[in-house]
């Protein structure tokens, strides 16, 4: 299980896979808005000029002295949604992230965003 508080630890962290390939760099942690943890996380990703945010999810991850790795392999996280660097989530894409993982995604019963 991954704490909260350790969040603000991970950034600029190596990201790699369940075979420790590595897929990028943490930019950011997203999390569920009805537990508040730790649930998906933002990869940069690409050559410099190209960079963009791919997004996956956390559970399962295991954070080492310098990187995360999570439960995925890197050709899945690369094929996930994304973002800009400079982008923000839209709400109307977020349910395709749950969907490319296999995960179950519920809105809240306002149609709130499951992460933040």
């Amino acid at each position: 299980m991954i704490h909260a508080a350790d969040v603000r630890e991970w950034r600029n962290r190596d990201v790699v896979d369940n075979e420790s390939h590595k897929i990028g760099v943490l930019e950011a942690v997203y999390v569920d808005t009805t537990t508040d943890d730790p649930a998906m996380a933002t990869v940069r990703t690409g050559p410099p000029t190209r960079h963009r945010l791919v997004f996956v999810p956390l559970q399962d991850a295991i954070a080492g002295p310098d990187y995360l790795k999570v439960g995925y392999v890197r050709t899945s996280v690369k094929q996930a949604p994304s973002i800009g660097t400079d982008g923000v989530l839209p709400a109307e894409q977020e349910e395709a992230i749950f969907k490319h993982y296999g995960l179950p995604y519920q809105a809240g019963a306002a149609g709130e965003r499951q992460l933040r």
